[in-house]
Formats: structure tokens, sequence, C-alpha cells
């Protein structure tokens, strides 16, 4: 079984989707004429400009939601992972993937915006709703449905779990056990409350412990400051083959930089997509750009937290393909949160093992959150018209019992299956937003126009030719009640 996981991960993750990512978010950047650059400002006034209503969130709810998923242990454990296996050059592409993913993240969040539906009362989105919608392929939105039902439900949640375990057991030596049930009690009254306890929760939460993550990570950059030029030029060097260390293994820092950023920033993956469908906002690029900049957030600021402290103190290991160490300063550990944890400490002691596994904690946390809203938003999906309430039942109970099992296995199981689910979901988007992008770029043609007309952007579909966006041409869009 487990080889059987480790090939099908292979093949999931081989070139061709290395390049597919990178080459989406070119075309995405050209065909938007680099939004990630020009929109900033757009990005950051947008974020508090929506208002929640009975049927929706706020744009800062959608995005607090989105960064749930995004800002999880992909930003600790990932990323020192992507060092530990492609070197100071990974982090380099988790960089070049995030600039990119940010113009697919406004392709795939814009395009759920505009193809969301009202459903029992409540706002739904996501990849299976612009791919029957937008592309007309019910099957293949069915098939993308399941993928990301089980995936989140089943797959992912316990990478997140697992990394908690971790985390906490090398800080406080709380075992694996004790810690599957903390997470299964506090997850499950979450996750019964719906979206809008989920939105709450994700609110409070994740600006807080990002905030509180960067600062620390600001103090160990502090102390080690004048190694900061030299690790910037260690990063550039090792990303393009030039340094005598890291040279040999240039492919494997770009693969594992990309696999990595994706993991993280969730661009493309399509998962961001479903809490922007959610959102209560006037026009679909609004949303397409406040996710845009929450990738900003995820990668650039959050992993590069991670990424300078461990590479600052040193505290990691590099290992070859054939598993003999470029690099080996942390002994035999498995890469992860130790390495964090380790470089804290070097600035920090007494204090370091134990933030970051608090750190860990919220940060996935709040991913696995996320992961249920998107299950239960493809649960919705594939039971629209129907009963759909033990359904929804089904996928808390596998949730929580995903994560208590994660919580208690080995990290490599956990983190194999969790790039197995991630991997399925990222091939069926990509492919579905490669053909579909066109009304994404519309929208922002005509969010722009607006603007440059002194407007607050409203979206008219049909005014632009864009079809089948039935909720902005329904009643349902003229009697919103926004609080």
């Amino acid at each position: 079984m487990a080889l059987f996981v480790e090939r099908l991960n292979d093949v999931l993750w081989s070139s061709p989707i290395i390049y597919l990512s990178l080459g989406i978010g070119v075309l995405f950047s050209i065909m938007t004429r680099f939004l990630q650059l020009r929109l900033i400002k757009d990005m950051v006034s947008q974020l508090f400009s929506g208002k929640s209503s009975d049927a929706g969130i706020s744009s800062f709810q959608a995005m607090s939601v989105a960064l749930s998923g995004r800002v999880g242990t992909g930003n600790i454990a990932g990323t020192a992972t992507a060092i530990a296996f492609g070197g100071p050059g990974a982090i380099f592409w988790m960089w070049a993937i995030a600039f990119l993913g940010a113009s697919t993240a406004y392709v795939e969040s814009t395009l759920a915006q505009i193809y969301k539906v009202k459903q029992d009362g409540q706002y739904r989105g996501g990849p299976a709703y612009y791919i029957e919608k937008g592309m007309g392929k019910k099957w293949y939105a069915v098939i993308f449905a399941v993928a990301s039902a089980i995936a989140m439900s089943l797959l992912m949640p316990g990478v997140q779990a697992n990394s908690i375990a971790m985390g906490l057991d090398n800080a406080f030596g709380l075992s694996t056990l004790i810690t599957g049930i903390i997470i299964v009690l506090l997850l499950g009254f979450i996750i019964f409350g719906g979206i809008k306890r989920i939105a709450k929760a994700a609110q409070l939460i994740v600006p807080f412990m990002a905030v509180g993550y960067v600062l620390v990570s600001l103090i160990v950059i502090a102390f080690n400051i004048t190694e900061l030029p030299a690790i910037l030029a260690l990063i550039f060097r090792s990303a393009f083959g030039f340094d005598a260390a890291f040279g040999g293994i240039i492919g494997m820092a770009i693969s594992w930089g990309v696999k990595r950023g994706i993991y993280s920033n969730e661009a493309g993956q399509g998962s961001g997509a479903h809490a922007a469908g959610a959102a209560e906002v006037s026009h679909p690029a609004k949303q397409g750009l406040v996710q845009a900049f929450s990738v900003y957030i995820d990668t650039l600021v959050v992993c590069s937290a991670t990424a300078f402290m461990v590479i600052i103190t040193g505290m990691y290991n590099t290992v070859r393909p054939d598993n003999t160490f470029i690099v080996k300063r942390l002994g035999d550990v498995e890469p992860g949160p130790i390495y964090t944890q380790a470089a804290v400490e070097t600035v920090l002691p007494g204090f370091g093992a134990g933030f970051v596994a608090i750190a860990l904690f919220f940060f996935a946390f709040t991913t696995i959150m996320a992961y249920y809203y998107i299950a239960e938003t493809n649960i919705a999906y594939l039971t629209r018209g129907r009963d759909g309430r033990l359904a929804m039942f089904v996928v808390k109970i596998v949730l929580l019992a995903a994560s208590f099992y994660g919580s208690v296995k080995t990290a490599k199981v956990a983190w194999d299956l969790g790039d197995i689910g991630l991997g399925i979901m990222v091939w069926l988007n990509l492919i579905a937003i490669l053909i579909l992008y066109k009304p994404a770029i519309l929208a922002l043609k005509d969010y722009e126009q607006q603007r440059k007309e002194g407007k607050d952007p409203v979206f008219d579909p049909e005014k632009i030719g864009i079809k089948n966006a039935d909720f902005w041409e329904s009643e349902d869009f003229d009697k919103r009640d926004v609080s």
C-alpha cells in the first residue's frame, strides 16, 4: 500500500504538473496584465469593503476562511520539507509560484463568484459550479466534486493534524493520542456550527496567528541580520544551480518549491475558490483581487518568515535523492516543525519549541476547518435538490476520524496521502480554468472600466457577454439583505 501511494504521488507530481502550474501562472499574468503588481492598492481596499449578509460572508471573512486553508502546516512544516529535499533554492521557486499564482487565484476565485448560486439560503461556489455552468460539463464537475470531497475530508486533514501532534510532542511531550482527542473535540464544535461559525472563528484566529508568527520571525532575523545578504544570495544561487553544494539538486529545488508552494498558497488547487464563492460582493473581480492578495500573505510573508528563520540560523538538513546529506545540522530528525522550533530556540531558548507548536496548532487547526467547508460545499453540489443532511453528517465524521488518524500516524504516510489529494485537485482544476479563464478576464476589464468612470463596480454579465451567470441575473441579486 505504501509503495502504491508513493508511486501514485510520483505520477501526480511529475514534471508535467510543475510546468503546467508555472505556465498557467505566466499565461494568466500576461492576460491580466500582471494584476498582481498593478492592482495591489485595489486588493487591499477591496479587502475591507464587503459586508456580510443573510446568505453570504464578508470579503474579509472570505479571505480569512481562504487563508485558513492557505496558512497551515505548509507554511511551517511544508517550507521546512522544501528546504530538506530541495535546498534553500526551493524557497525562490515557492516565491515564483506565489507571484504567478496570484493571477491564478484571481481567475479561479472570480470564476467562483461569476458562477455561484444561492442554495438552501446561502451562497455556494467553487470549481464544481463553474465547471458545470461555465464549461457545460456536468460529468467533469461531478468528478471534481467527488475528488475534492474525498481529498478534503479523508486525505488532507491528516497532514495538518500530524504536524500539530509532532509539534506538541516535541515541545511539551504531549502524547499524540491526547492531541488527537483535543483536535476532534474542538473541531467538532466548530464545524457543526456551519460556515458562519467557521468564518467567525477564522476571522478571529487567522490575523492574530499570522502577525504573531511574523513578529517572532523578525526577532530571529534581527539577531542574525548580518547573515541576511549571504542567505539571500544562497537562495538565488541554489535556485539556478550556481551554488557548489546545492547545484546538483536544481531539479529537486524547482519540484519541491513548486509543490510545497502550491500546497501552501493553494493557487490553482481550487480550494480558495470555495470561500470566494461564499462572499457577498457587488462584482466578482472584487473577491478575485482579495483572494490574489491572500496568496501574497501566505507565501511571500508567512512562508518567507519560516524560510528565513530556518536558513539564517542553519537549523536544517538537506538530502540528495540517494538519501546522502548535503547539509546535516540537526541529526536524524524528520523534516517539519522541528526545524522551525530549533531555529527559534537559537535566539529565544526555552520559548521557541512551545511557540512554534502553538502557532502550528492554530495554523493547522484553522486549515482543517477550511477543509471541512470545502468538502461541505462539494457535497452540497452533489446533493442539490435532495436532502443532503446525512451526507453532510458523514463528511463531518470522516473528517474528524481522518484528523485523529493523522495525529497518531507517521509524517510520511500523512504527507503522501495529502499530496495525492492535492495532486488530483490541482490536475482537475488547472485543466478547467485553462479552458474557462476568459470570463474572469472580461470581469476584470469591466471592473477596471467602471473604476475608471468613478463608479463602485456592479456586475452585469449580460452586458459583457457572459452566459449562465444565473445568480447575477436573478431577483436574489437585487434583493440581497446586506447588513
